[in-house]
């Protein structure tokens, strides 16, 4: 499985050649490709049916710090997996039509593969470092989608918004996966223990920084608001990311991490209450939008919410209805973006206000919608229809706030009812034809991606029994304790099913009630919002932004002595301030001789020189003079090496400090006293700093073994007679290539900037 990943990841840099050559064929070829993924995992499927037994692989990372590629495929990753690959295939076919002319659509497949790659690699890892750097490329590259057509400033601040909120969760939850890996001494899920963390003082430390992590990938209050601000991205990508795959993935580390982080009342409290809370909050908001993408997006929100709920109850029957309700929603929401993209390519607009009785014109198109429609409504027989009714069960059987949580569920069910009318029935249905270009049917490559989610979603409802073992193991998976499933479309008459009708028929009462006040419902929605958490963090981005030009115009003066009094200040309150504090402490003897004594003389008295005098080439020379004092300090310690680079460096200096200053122009008159005594002063205490910390220096031991260790290696293994120069070479290659590179691009700049000058006085 572990190669599955890596061969997406190869196919993301080849798929700019790739669609150069093959042209529109090539989004065949990468559906191809992602469905490999899932064509691998096949093999391992009979052996996790039959004996409920993962599959296990890893290739080693970090060895040092026992990090590992490893994978993990059992029921639940199997789930995400087969929506991952199965989804992505359909958009990728999708989006071969979608963005058919558009000429970066070869970098765009490149993104969609980096993506789909980050996000297999996600819900297959079994290690926390590598689920958390796939975590991080999966906001990356929906960064890069978000902002697709990046000449649109809206585009890039979704974009933007996107990447600060998910990236900001994500830092904290990898503080999170850190304090897991210091509690249980493991970075593998599968060998977290549960009772070890549970029992540990950084519980719940652990807890919220996850749960930080979860709630801003999937969307949660009061992180929603970045979830419909992402609808700037193409429909190919909204269909993808942001209702199957990418927004789930706050659910799959809640699922994942149930074993270890679940089963407690803090648990219980914060993720039901925040999941019962978005729930209600994205559902009231989709019925206020006009624009179906939009729509779709709090709805998305909403389920979200749903799912986040039904994992913080936590029982057997409430993981059950989680894992049946995602693979619905995927199902369904898949196909209901999908549609919206084609109604927007074929007539211009997604605005349901201004679209009407297209169902003739675009009869396919029409079916598609108006199945994923009732799937999403939880109406007969599709599989919407069961995941609501074991969403009702999981919460009537809810262990605490079984009457406030039924609220919400009803609630938020109607509410989902009138999305579901006002996207499908208002489109294709919903009068005379109407809107600013009569369409006709959409190409095959647009409704081949709705027509088969919708008929999955209608051949799952009436045989549910299609998913196998599938859903039970999904649900051991989290539990951490085996918890069968049989699936039924029909239940008898049941109390839950009078609550299924009730709903129904609550949501098509609403959608009459509400209809015809759009305009309101979007003025109320604009007046509400105006105090949520999204204004709250444009001030704060905004406040940010003030800031940076603020500091910008304090630090970023344009001359070179205050930024030299910014560094050099900065260093003394750094390296001064323990030095103070471990005063006094004993000073050595120093065994000084004459010659010793001549060179600091002379080293001071040019210090004092290339401060006082006019002349810029005597100032050369004052420098000269010193840095020569050094060589001859590194001859008299015997360090003839230093010796040698020191005079090749300071010839090397005084050369083009001498070639380009004699072009600049003369001295200005000497600066005030109110200009350099600060400067003196500030020079003075950094000198005090520096000798203080030199002689503080003189006084540790330093460790044998370092240097036994150099002299051994560099003998043994670097094969070298001088330790210094094995030390530069071998010990820290890199960086003494990073230095001949900065000397080289120096020497470059000083050339051309000679060159310049000499072409314009010739």
């Amino acid at each position: 499985m572990l190669w599955a990943v890596l061969s997406i990841f190869v196919g993301a840099l080849l798929a700019p050649a790739l669609y150069r050559r093959l042209g529109r064929s090539a989004g065949w070829l990468f559906a191809a490709l992602t469905l490999g993924a899932l064509v691998i995992a096949m093999k391992f499927v009979p052996r996790l049916f039959a004996e409920g037994e993962a599959h296990h692989a890893s290739l080693p990372w970090i060895p040092s710090l026992g990090v590992e590629l490893a994978v993990r495929l059992d029921g639940l990753s199997l789930v995400f997996l087969g929506l991952i690959c199965g989804i992505g295939a359909l958009i990728f076919v999708y989006a071969s039509e979608y963005l058919r002319s558009h000429p970066r659509l070869g970098r765009f497949y490149a993104y969609l593969l980096l993506f789909t790659g980050s996000m297999v690699g996600l819900v297959l890892a079994d290690d926390v470092i590598f689920l958390f750097v796939c975590w991080e490329l999966t906001s990356v590259s929906s960064y890069l989608l978000i902002g697709w057509d990046h000449e649109r400033p809206e585009a890039r601040k979704a974009a933007l918004t996107a990447l600060l909120v998910t990236g900001g969760g994500g830092l904290a939850m990898l503080a999170g996966l850190v304090l897991l890996v210091v509690v249980t001494g493991e970075t593998q899920i599968s060998r977290f223990s549960g009772d070890v963390v549970r029992e540990s003082p950084l519980y719940l430390p652990i807890l919220l920084l996850v749960l930080a992590g979860a709630f801003t990938k999937s969307a949660q209050v009061p992180f929603h608001f970045w979830l419909p601000r992402a609808m700037e991205a193409p429909t190919p990508v909204s269909a993808y990311l942001h209702s199957a795959t990418m927004v789930k993935a706050g659910v799959y580390l809640l699922a994942r991490l149930h074993p270890t982080l679940g089963a407690t009342r803090e648990w219980h409290l914060v993720v039901t209450g925040f999941g019962a809370a978005t729930m209600v909050t994205g559902a009231a908001l989709a019925v206020t939008q006009e624009d179906l993408k939009r729509i779709l997006a709090y709805s998305t929100v909403s389920v979200l919410g749903l799912l986040t709920m039904l994992l913080g109850i936590g029982t057997r029957a409430a993981v059950s209805a989680a894992v049946v309700y995602l693979v619905a929603h995927s199902l369904y929401k898949g196909a209901l973006f999908m549609t919206a993209g084609t109604l927007d390519h074929e007539t211009g607009t997604r605005d349901v206000t201004r679209l009407r009785g297209l169902a003739r014109r675009m009869p396919i198109t029409a079916t598609a919608a108006a199945l994923a429609a009732i799937s999403s409504a939880g109406a007969p027989p599709l599989l919407g229809f069961l995941s609501k009714e074991l969403f009702y069960e999981a919460v009537l059987a809810s262990p605490s706030m079984t009457a406030v949580l039924a609220g919400a569920a009803v609630l938020s069910s109607a509410l989902l009812v009138v999305v579901s009318l006002v996207v499908a029935h208002r489109p294709f249905f919903g009068g005379p034809p109407a809107a600013p270009t009569l369409p006709h049917e959409a190409p095959p490559s647009l409704w081949l991606g709705p027509a088969v989610l919708a008929a999955a979603s209608l051949v799952l409802g009436v045989a549910p029994r299609l998913l196998g073992d599938l859903p039970g193991l999904a649900a051991t998976a989290i539990l951490g304790r085996p918890a069968p499933l049989e699936l039924h479309l029909w239940h008898g008459l049941t109390p839950v099913l009078g609550l299924s009708v009730a709903t129904l028929l609550a949501g098509l009462g609403l959608f009459r009630a509400l209809s015809g006040r759009e305009g309101r419902l979007l003025d109320a929605a604009s007046r509400l919002g105006a105090w949520g958490p999204a204004r709250v963090y444009d001030a704060a981005f905004a406040g940010l932004l003030r800031f940076a030009e603020w500091l910008t115009r304090r630090l970023q003066t344009g001359h070179l002595r205050h930024y030299l009094l910014v560094t050099v200040l900065t260093t003394v309150v750094l390296v001064g301030t323990p030095l103070l504090r471990s005063l006094p402490f004993e000073v050595p003897s120093l065994n000084v001789e004459l010659p010793e004594l001549v060179l600091a003389g002379v080293i001071l008295g040019s210090a004092a020189m290339a401060t006082r005098t006019q002349s810029r080439l005597a100032v050369v020379a004052a420098l000269g003079a010193i840095g020569i004092c050094v060589m001859l300090v590194f001859v008299i310690f015997s360090a003839l090496d230093l010796a040698l680079t020191q005079i090749m460096v300071e010839v090397l200096t005084i050369v083009i400090f001498v070639l380009v200053l004699h072009h600049l122009p003369r001295f200005v008159p000497r600066s005030s006293a109110r200009v350099w005594l600060p400067d003196a002063i500030v020079s003075v205490i950094f000198g005090a700093t520096v000798t203080l910390l030199i002689l503080m220096s003189s006084t540790l031991s330093p460790e044998p073994s370092l240097s036994e260790f150099f002299v051994e290696k560099g003998y043994a293994e670097a094969h070298g007679r001088n330790i210094v120069n094995v030390i530069l070479v071998d010990f820290r290659a890199m960086d003494t290539l990073g230095e001949c590179t900065v000397l080289c691009m120096a020497g470059i700049g000083v050339y051309a900037l000679l060159a310049t000058r000499t072409r314009k006085g010739a």
